[in-house]
């Protein structure tokens, strides 16, 4: 089993905490189960569930009907799993801010939990 953990800002803020808190019940339901897989497989958890973009940054992928959600996220130090941002997918591309939101948490992260 992989731990998952929410990456947490300095002041307190968890972005990937917030963002699936304000989905949809069912989309929401559906992200969590996704995040279920993700504990259970950890790196072998593959697409359709789950997709390398860069810069050690994946997404989980969430699909509900028409409706598209994606969590990023990232692995650390043994069996963790944090995740960092989400967002609903509107574009065939994964935006490139997104993604640079996610490295940055990944800095941030590894600074401040020493690696």
């Amino acid at each position: 089993m992989y731990e998952v953990e929410f990456y947490g800002t300095e002041n307190g803020r968890s972005p990937a905490a917030e963002f699936i808190d304000g989905l949809q019940p069912k989309m929401k339901a559906k992200v969590l189960r996704t995040i279920d897989l993700l504990e259970q497989y950890g790196p072998s958890l593959r697409e359709p569930y789950s997709k390398s973009l860069n810069g050690g940054i994946f997404e989980l992928r969430i699909k509900l009907g028409s409706d598209i959600s994606r969590v990023l996220y990232f692995f650390f130090i043994g069996k963790k799993v944090v995740l960092t941002n989400g967002f609903i997918k509107k574009t065939q591309k994964t935006p490139s801010e997104v993604i640079e939101t996610a490295k940055k948490y990944k800095i941030d992260y590894e600074r401040r939990n020493g690696k």
